[in-house]
């Protein structure tokens, strides 16, 4: 019973291996890695040529405090300068500019609905 029952403990052991893994050998790994290496550095100098030290500052804080917001900046920096629309690079203020608009669009209003229907139909005086 014992040889079985390590058996069923290696089989579970190597199936949560790997699903550790992603379920992919090393060699599909690794390839994944160096593809999102090359986008970092793709992405890096992008924005290098775009940026301003100052600027890159400045985006470099935004994506500590606020990684989401900042990876949308970022995306957006890099989509501008792919279609041409920056001919220079952008300045601390210009960059505060865009971080501004970006705000603007980010914001959520929250609104609570209350459906009188439903709580029609959910009487509890109807049980007395």
């Amino acid at each position: 019973m014992e040889s079985g029952a390590s058996s069923d403990m290696s089989w579970h052991r190597d199936y949560f291996d790997k699903f550790e893994e992603g379920g992919q050998d090393g060699s599909s790994q690794q390839k994944a890695a160096e593809e999102r290496k090359q986008i970092e550095e793709m992405k890096h100098n992008i924005l290098t040529q775009v940026l301003t030290q100052e600027a890159r500052a400045r985006l470099n804080t935004l994506m500590i405090g606020k990684p989401e917001k900042g990876q949308i900046v970022e995306n957006m920096l890099i989509q501008m300068a792919r279609s041409g629309q920056l001919m220079e690079k952008l300045d601390e203020q210009q960059l505060i500019s865009i971080l501004e608009k970006v705000s603007k669009q980010m914001q959520k209003t929250s609104t609570v609905k209350f459906d009188r229907r439903r709580a029609a139909l959910d009487d509890s005086d109807e049980d007395l």
